[in-house]
């Protein structure tokens, strides 16, 4: 038994540590959005027959 609360201890950090990193992503680091434009080429938009 002690094992697995061992286990269930180590998944828990590792879990623990995803979870805070992505937080710290989150609050940190500042997207700057801006607009993006593609050009399609007409023959994209035709029908294979």
């Amino acid at each position: 038994m002690p094992s697995l609360f061992r286990f269930l201890a180590v998944v828990a950090l590792i879990g623990g540590l995803i979870y805070a990193g992505m937080l710290a992503l989150t609050l940190f680091v500042d997207v700057k959005p801006r607009e993006i434009s593609v050009a399609v080429p007409p023959d994209r938009f035709l029908k294979p027959r």
